[in-house]
């Protein structure tokens, strides 16, 4: 039976996670003419996103072809700014709030990345959206339960469910390198001798990016080494993270970035992706965004590439969820509101999350025609403990979310040491 560790844990301490993973209702603005239940303008949407290359961009034109199907009067607008996992547009997106010139949508991290926006009242509550567009039934109840804020409110839409803790690897290389292409590892010291293996063969062992990448990697190592239970409390407030545990953690994660490339800092998470579907590296860990990287280019699974969870963490389900909000103030209501109907509509859901790697947050989409690791996740995500992705928006706020990378890419950049990085990143989330 699934665990909801998170809901009593994280909930509790973070403010209660920002927003929820299910929401959005409204007969919103049908084929255009006046938007949805709401009101307003539904001539234009201006969606603004960071889907703006590669299979996060055929995602959002997926999503894009169901919109102009549902909606043919509103003219869709590609607010989409170029960066990994956001932070240029995030950047962007804040200056924008802060001179009352907000989107019409934007994207977010489920989670306690929306608790900022929450705070300073810059969106708004979309729960009376929520039973209109059929969600009620759609969305489990857990998922329901653990993202919805203290107060019973829903800010944002789900458009997907992400697995931040994966293993992407090249079976010829590790062949090559004299290990097993099927093998899987149960923990991070288990698998330290395999990444040495690919290494000794000149090959590098664990492709990684640039500093956000680093937080993914780091945060999967910690769900490993800690535990649900212990990756929980560091951010429901119940593991010290002056502790020996996290310290073996961060000197698991120093290991790791041993085996890594040395140009990763000038690489995003499509690059060192590639690396391993090119034969440059034995393994990448990126959430599964990185399938339809693999599915883009005509790979095929357990031939091509092989994935499997992080070790340690097979009983974990890192979670992250794309979403959209209603700004208030946005120029264009009604065109938002029909936005969100679609990504809250089956068809919606479908269609994009086969092109993005993820899997629908609704539970009544058919999976059939989906690749086969969705069809996997689909099953983890029923059976396995929900955790919170650091990296990803689910775990902390923004700010404090700033302030460990900025401690990450000082350690991995050789300007601090283990002790620096935990004093450092116990600090950022305590305050």
């Amino acid at each position: 039976m699934r665990s909801t560790r998170l809901q009593t844990g994280v909930v509790a301490g973070v403010a209660a996670l920002g927003l929820t993973l299910a929401g959005c209702g409204s007969d919103s603005g049908g084929s255009g003419g006046d938007g949805g239940s709401g009101g307003g303008d539904a001539s234009e949407v201006e969606v603004f996103t960071w889907w703006a290359a590669g299979s996060e961009k055929a995602g959002l034109d997926a999503l894009v072809a169901v919109f102009d199907e549902q909606h043919p009067d509103t003219e869709f607008i590609n607010g989409a700014v170029a960066g990994g996992a956001g932070s240029a547009a995030k950047d962007l997106l804040q200056q924008r709030l802060q001179t009352n010139d907000p989107p019409d949508t934007f994207q977010a991290h489920a989670g306690a990345e929306l608790q900022d926006y929450i705070d300073a009242a810059q969106i708004e509550d979309v729960s009376s959206q929520f039973e209109e567009f059929g969600l009620t039934d759609a969305v489990p109840q857990d998922l329901i339960d653990l993202l919805t804020t203290e107060d019973g409110a829903i800010y944002s839409i789900p458009s997907n469910i992400h697995r931040s803790n994966v293993v992407w690897a090249n079976p010829q290389v590790l062949q090559d390198a004299g290990l097993d292409p099927e093998a899987t590892y149960s923990s991070i010291d288990e698998w330290i001798p395999a990444l040495q293996a690919v290494q000794d063969s000149g090959v590098t062992a664990l492709s990684v990016g640039q500093a956000w990448t680093q937080v993914n990697l780091l945060e999967t190592v910690l769900m490993s080494d800690l535990g649900a239970d212990g990756y929980i409390g560091l951010w429901d407030g119940s593991t010290d993270w002056s502790s020996p545990e996290v310290t073996a953690a961060l000197e698991d994660f120093d290991t790791l970035m041993g085996f890594t490339n040395t140009d990763r800092d000038g690489l995003d998470w499509p690059d060192a992706t590639q690396q391993v579907i090119d034969g440059q590296a034995g393994f990448n860990v990126m959430g599964d965004w990185a399938e339809a990287a693999f599915e883009e280019q005509d790979q095929v699974a357990g031939e091509d590439y092989t994935y499997f969870p992080v070790p340690g963490t097979a009983d974990q389900f890192g979670f992250l969820a794309d979403s959209f909000t209603l700004p208030v103030g946005a120029p264009h209501p009604g065109g938002a509101e029909a936005w969100l109907e679609t990504v809250a509509s089956p068809e919606g859901q479908a269609a994009f999350n086969k092109a993005k790697g993820s899997i629908p947050a609704r539970s009544d989409v058919d999976l059939s025609d989906f690749s086969e690791y969705q069809q996997s996740a689909a099953e983890d995500f029923a059976s396995a403990t929900i955790v919170p992705s650091l990296a990803h928006g689910a775990a902390a706020p923004v700010a404090t979310l700033n302030d460990i990378t900025d401690a990450v890419s000082k350690f991995t950049s050789g300007s601090s040491d283990v002790a620096t990085l935990q004093q450092e990143m116990g600090a950022a989330v305590n305050g």
